[in-house]
Formats: structure tokens, C-alpha cells, sequence
């Protein structure tokens, strides 16, 4: 597995490395679960309340995670409350049950449940993910229908544990969410307090590289039982690792708060407060390839683990959110929903990043310096309204709203581009990060971006016959991007620039009832996103006379059971198109015009099927074929035509297998297998990663009606791969790796 022996005096994985807040932090999470999972019930019933009977964790699981969630009701398809099933478009829900039984760790593990997602996390891009044959800004990574608008970054992999669920709608969806999302919308779907009555959930894990999770969940009545009702819930957890590479170790900590109110049987409020730190010691950022950097990338072995990060390297954030939920019933059949939300994100970067071999493969030269801090603020809110009624006789369901956002950021880069030092490839030691020539302490902002967004928007689905129902969706942005230069004044970097964009974006579809429980779809759905870069972090140079681009998806497809219920499957077949690229001026290297173009046409498919009463199947299958059709880069000053080249990281093909054996009662085993084919680290297509399949395998023993034991192991074979690929480096993924999971359900 791959598990370096434990310093000297180590004692503890779960309060190794960490300052003494975390410490007592963990101390106290620890005390307050290992009571939770031996104490006696009585804590959570008052003479007043009605008792409730004990719930099996396996039974619930299993019933939740057998079929595909095709009748599931979504927030991120539609805001018409409909299902997968009823949504002319491919919605994919990755709900609770399926994430604890396959073992995701984190938010990007869970996107591997997802037909075609690929996802990484080096540090610089930490919430990298693609999908439908697009990345980076064209894809929208929403945190509760929100939108931070810097998704590379404030989308890194958050612990599982305090998600709900996770929603994925493939292709154009910016009419839902505003700008981006050419290639699809992804929502983490936070816990929150509900009505189910009083509950009570743990989790503890410890793995290899000294991997440890400790997480707590409570669902409470709080009060009386006659007039106003509260609920509340609290979900935290901590977790450490020591990584598995030489010297990096994360500390993380989670805590989701949230209130209900029922103050009426018309009106409720919920308070919800979400509170995340990360700090991520020696960053790895990427093991370099050997020389000629070109077909097929290749490493030296011995350097799988090594990291050539400063000694003191860091990665460090703190996430806040705030939201206040009112929900307002003014009829059966209309509702208005009124959400206020706060965002407040601090990150610090202090590493030296870039790492390549010298020409004779002998040695590592390290260089590229940064001391980077993001000071980032969203404030927000959205009114929504509801309606279920009839048009010209037609069943016709409808919503709009208004949507109001002020995103404020201020980077504080300081960067040293030169060689800081180099080292032997297996044998060597690194400066601490402050005695790098030329760099010192201290923040100096370069610009802060202020990004203003008021949208309205619509949604209307109408039954123009039994089976067939009409969905379309329509939202229009104003959206003004504010740019204060807080360095020397010039030229291409003025005092002040200010640009507006008003897209108006939209979807049409169709969807046919052949049966009650399978049908056919087709939807044509329109984006719009940044030029380059994201405007919470455009320079002037990247927006200046520059509109928006613009995308377009047309999608098939159909969604249905099979085999008397047994089985249920989806199928897609989609092409997107997306316009006005920025791209060098063949005439002018230099400069940069809006006339590029990329596409990406795929089919998509994923089954799920309960092929004997202890034995089920779950997959899926994705083909994404990826290109630039009009695209012009400068390499060193020359203009080089990419036409026909396909983007970065886009995989042909993304397969996943899951085979569960109910074995007794009491015991189940699980087989799951990932396939990703090879994919391009530039855009001239000369550098490449191989295909990878990994295995993994999964015994879990039911102890008794709340306690559940789970042994998993990941990367079986150990398979050296690339999570990410780059033109001179890799980031490569986890080797293999083993856990025990003890998770108790009252």
C-alpha cells in the first residue's frame, strides 16, 4: 500500500501535524462520537415525543441505491420541481445512500457515479472537472444553486460527508444559473434539517497514509409539538492525511448548521451556516516527465513519490456560507421562496509549482515561485415564484424569479518566474519557502474584480396531450464586471475598466410518455460564458471588446425501465457547438480576437439492474469526440493553427462497473472498475497519457440493526496513472490503498 513507517514518537494519525485549535477541535468531535456510538438512545426523547423504532442501515441503503434516481425530485435539472424522468435533458442524481456505498471520500469521488465526469485536483486548479468535452469556465460548479463564478478554484474537493446528494445536468445550462455552463451544471446539495423526526449518525474511518475521517450527524425536534416547529440538524466531521506523496498532509474540518421553522402551514424558514478549513502542508503539484516530452508521457519510477515543493509549502483556506431560506404558500398551488445568501472564502498559496528534467534526464530543475492570496466575498438574492395551473385547458406548471449577486475579489499574487534550485530526482532536500532569492513576506493586491449580476428568469412546462409535455426555460443576465488595477498604471493594465454582457439564454424541449415509466426526449438548450478566463479574475487584456461567448446543445435521448422493474437505463446522444473563442490574430500573434470555435458531440448511457434478488449491476458509459474547429494559439509569437486538435484532459471514453453480491443477511461484497482512455497535456496534441483501468473492491458486515462495518480497497493493481495531465508533468493519482469504515444509523 505503499505506507512510508511512522515518524518517531507518532503516536496519533488524527492529531498529527496540526496546530492546537485543530487539536481540541478533533478532541472534542472524537469525545462526542465515541459517546454517540455507545451511549443509550434516551438522549433524544423527551415523556413528549413519539418514540421512533430503530432503522437497519443496510435495508434503507440498498432500497435507495438499486435503481437509478430517474423519479427523484431535482433542483438542478429544473426549478419546476420535476424529475430526471419528466426533464427533456440528462440529469444525474448521486444521492446519500450511493455515496457511503461506494465509499466517496470527497465531492470529486462522488462525480465518478456521474456518465463521462473526469476530475482532479492540483492545487492550482484544485475543482478541475470535465465533462461533455469541456472544462474550466465552461462548466458551472454550484454549491446549493450557487455560484462562487470561480469554479477551478472554490470547487477543490470538500469532504463528503455534509452533502446530501449531488446533482449533474449535462450540457448548455446558463438559462438555470447565469453565465457558463456550456458543457453542463454541477450542484452540491448540502444536509439540512428536515421533518423525519430525531436521528442520530456517526462514521469513523482510518486508512492507509495515516487516513483518518471522524463525523457526527444529528436531526432533532427541537420544542414543543403544538404551534410554531423547529427542527434542527448539525453535521461535522474532521478528517487528516498524510498524503501519498513524501511531506504533504491535509487537515480539514466541516460543519453544516441549519434551523427549520415551520411557523405555519404556510410559511417556514430555514437558517443554514456551513463553515470549511483545509490546510494542505507541502502541496503536491506534480511529478515531471522524462525527456523528449513528447508521444506518450513517461516517468521515472523512482520519482512517483517524491514531492519537490518548498519544505514549508501551503495550501490553506476558510469557507463560509450563510443562507436564509423562506418559503411562503400562498395557495396549493403557488409558492414564493425568497434565498439570502452569504459567501466569504479566504486562500493562501505559498509553493514553488513547476518541476522538469533537465535535457539528460539527471536532474529536476524547480522553479515558477508564488505567494498568491484570494480574498473573495458573494452576496445574493434570489426571489422565486411557483405555479401549478392550467393554460388554454393544458395542465401547466410555472416559475420566475429574480436573481441579484455583488461577487468581490482581490488577488494578491507574488510570483518569481526564475530557476530556484536543482535537485537530484530521488536524493535531495528543499529551501523553506522564504528563503527563495527574492521572496518575502508580505501581501500586495494587483486588482480586485467586481462582478455585478441581476438575471430574471422563467420556466414553464405545459401537458399539451397526455403523454407529450412542452419544457422551455428562458433567463436574461445583466452583468457588469468592475476591474481597480492596484499596481502601476499602463497601457494594458489601467487604473479601471468596466465591461457589461447581457446574454439571454434558453432551453426547448420535448418529452414523450411511451409508457408510464419509460419515454423519449429531444431539447435544444443555449450558454453563455467568459471569453477567457473567469471574470471574478479577467485581466483588461482577456475581456476588452470581447462579448461573451455563446454555446448551443441539441440532445436525444430516453429514459426507461426494464425487465418489470428490474432494471432502469438512460440514454443520451448530444452535440455542442460553442462560438467566439479567444484566439491569437493570424496577422497579429500578439493580440487576441473572438472568432474561435469548439465542439464536442458524445453519446451517454447508464444502467442499473437487479439481475437476482442478491446480485446487482449499476453502469455506465460515456463517448465524447472533442476538437477545435477554429482555433489560432501564439507559441512565441507565432501564430499555430489547432484546428482538428482535442482540448486537454477530454477523454474518448469513461466507463464505469459496480457488481454488488449480497452474500447473507448480514454480509455484502462490492466490485467496481473505472476506465479512462488516454487524453492530450496540450493543445498541439503532442504530449499524452495511456489509457487506465482501476479496480476496486468493497465486504461489508451488517453487526446489527445500527452498526455497519465496511472494509474497501482502491487502485487494487496499484496502477500508476495520471489524474491530470500537463505538457512537461503529470499530476498522478492515489496508488493503492485500504480503509475501515465503522458507520452507525439510529
Amino acid at each position: 500500500m505503499h505506507q512510508r513507517p511512522l515518524p518517531h514518537g507518532h503516536f496519533s494519525p488524527v492529531f498529527a501535524h496540526q496546530d492546537p485549535s485543530m487539536k481540541n477541535f478533533q478532541k472534542t468531535l472524537l469525545a462526542t462520537l465515541a459517546s454517540s456510538l455507545f451511549a443509550p438512545l434516551s438522549w433524544a426523547q423527551s415523556p413528549a415525543e413519539k418514540v421512533l423504532q430503530p432503522v437497519t442501515i443496510s435495508a434503507s441503503r440498498d432500497e435507495a441505491s438499486e435503481k437509478l434516481p430517474l423519479d427523484e425530485t431535482n433542483v438542478t435539472g429544473s426549478r419546476l420541481g420535476l424529475t430526471p424522468r419528466e426533464t427533456p435533458a440528462s440529469v444525474a442524481i448521486v444521492n446519500r445512500d450511493t455515496i457511503e456505498k461506494r465509499g466517496a471520500a470527497n465531492t470529486q469521488e462522488i462525480l465518478a457515479s456521474v456518465p463521462g465526469v473526469t476530475a482532479a485536483s492540483p492545487p492550482g486548479s484544485a475543482g478541475s472537472v470535465f465533462y461533455r468535452g469541456f472544462g474550466s469556465s465552461s462548466l458551472t460548479q454550484l454549491f446549493n444553486g450557487i455560484t462562487p463564478q470561480y469554479d477551478a478554484i472554490s470547487a477543490r474537493p470538500v469532504d463528503s460527508w455534509i452533502y446530501e446528494r449531488v446533482e449533474v445536468i449535462g450540457g448548455p445550462s446558463t438559462y438555470l444559473f447565469g453565465a457558463g455552463a456550456v458543457g453542463g451544471s454541477i450542484n452540491y446539495v448540502t444536509k439540512l434539517a428536515n421533518r423525519d423526526g430525531n436521528a442520530l449518525e456517526a462514521r469513523a474511518r482510518y486508512g492507509s497514509f495515516d487516513t483518518s475521517d471522524l463525523a457526527l450527524g444529528v436531526n432533532r425536534r427541537w420544542g414543543a409539538n403544538e404551534g410554531v416547529q423547529n427542527f434542527v440538524r448539525l453535521d461535522i466531521n474532521s478528517s487528516h492525511t498524510n498524503g501519498y506523496v513524501d511531506g504533504q498532509v491535509r487537515d480539514a474540518q466541516n460543519v453544516a448548521a441549519s434551523l427549520l421553522t415551520d411557523v405555519n402551514a404556510q410559511l417556514s424558514h430555514t437558517l443554514a451556516l456551513e463553515y470549511q478549513h483545509e490546510t494542505v502542508d507541502r502541496p503536491y503539484w506534480g511529478t515531471p516527465l522524462l525527456n523528449p516530452t513528447s508521444g506518450e508521457g513517461r516517468i521515472d519510477p523512482q520519482t512517483r513519490f517524491k514531492n519537490y515543493n518548498s519544505a514549508d509549502g501551503l495550501y490553506e483556506q476558510t469557507v463560509q456560507w450563510q443562507r436564509s431560506l423562506l418559503a411562503y404558500r400562498l395557495s396549493p398551488q403557488t409558492t414564493i421562496k425568497n434565498t439570502l445568501y452569504h459567501y466569504d472564502a479566504l486562500r493562501d498559496y505559498r509553493n514553488v509549482e513547476t518541476y522538469k528534467f533537465n535535457a539528460a534526464n539527471t536532474a529536476v530543475i524547480r522553479s515558477n515561485a508564488l505567494l498568491q492570496r484570494h480574498d473573495q466575498q458573494l452576496t445574493g438574492d434570489r426571489i422565486e415564484w411557483s405555479h401549478k395551473g392550467t393554460l388554454a385547458g393544458m395542465k401547466s406548471d410555472w416559475s420566475a424569479g429574480v436573481d441579484y449577486s455583488r461577487n468581490t475579489q482581490t488577488r494578491f499574487p507574488r510570483s518569481l518566474s526564475a530557476t530556484v534550485s536543482t535537485v537530484n530526482p530521488t536524493q535531495f532536500t528543499t529551501e523553506n519557502f522564504f528563503n527563495v532569492p527574492g521572496m518575502v513576506p508580505g501581501f500586495t493586491p494587483d486588482r480586485t474584480n467586481q462582478v455585478n449580476t441581476l438575471a430574471l428568469f422563467m420556466e414553464n412546462r405545459t401537458r399539451l396531450t397526455a403523454p407529450l409535455s412542452l419544457v422551455t426555460g428562458l433567463r436574461h443576465d445583466k452583468i457588469e464586471l468592475e476591474g481597480i488595477n492596484h499596481l502601476a498604471v499602463t497601457a494594458t493594465n489601467p487604473a479601471y475598466f468596466k465591461n457589461t454582457y447581457e446574454p439571454t439564454t434558453g432551453r426547448l424541449g420535448l418529452v414523450y410518455e411511451l409508457t408510464p415509466h419509460a419515454n423519449v426526449y429531444v431539447q435544444y438548450s443555449t450558454a453563455a460564458d467568459p471569453p477567457a478566463g473567469i471574470l471574478t479574475t479577467a485581466s483588461f487584456a482577456q475581456v476588452q471588446s470581447f462579448d461573451l461567448t455563446t454555446g448551443n446543445q441539441l440532445e436525444v435521448g430516453s429514459k426507461f425501465d426494464y425487465l418489470d422493474g428490474r432494471g432502469s437505463a438512460t440514454l443520451a446522444a448530444y452535440t455542442i457547438t460553442r462560438k467566439n473563442l479567444a484566439m491569437a490574430d493570424q496577422n497579429n500573434p500578439g493580440s487576441t480576437i473572438p472568432v474561435g470555435q469548439q465542439s464536442a458531440s458524445g453519446v451517454e448511457m447508464a444502467t442499473s439492474l437487479k439481475v437476482t434478488s442478491s446480485f446487482l449491476v449499476q453502469g455506465n458509459l460515456a463517448y465524447t469526440a472533442a476538437q477545435y474547429d477554429d482555433f489560432i494559439e501564439s507559441v512565441g509569437g507565432t501564430a499555430v493553427n489547432r484546428a482538428g486538435k482535442v482540448p486537454g484532459n477530454i477523454p474518448d471514453w469513461v466507463a464505469n462497473l459496480w457488481l454488488n453480491w449480497k452474500l447473507s443477511p448480514d454480509v455484502q461484497m462490492g466490485v467496481d472498475m473505472r476506465y479512462v482512455s488516454q487524453r492530450y497535456g496540450n493543445t498541439a496534441n503532442t504530449i499524452w497519457d495511456p489509457a487506465y483501468t482501476l479496480f476496486g473492491a468493497s465486504l461489508s458486515y451488517q453487526i446489527n440493526r445500527h452498526a455497519q462495518l465496511t472494509v474497501r480497497a482502491k487502485n487494487l493493481t496499484d496502477q500508476v496513472y495520471a489524474a491530470s495531465v500537463g505538457s512537461t508533468s503529470f499530476y498522478l493519482g492515489a496508488p493503492r490503498s485500504l480503509d475501515v469504515t465503522l458507520h452507525t444509523l439510529f
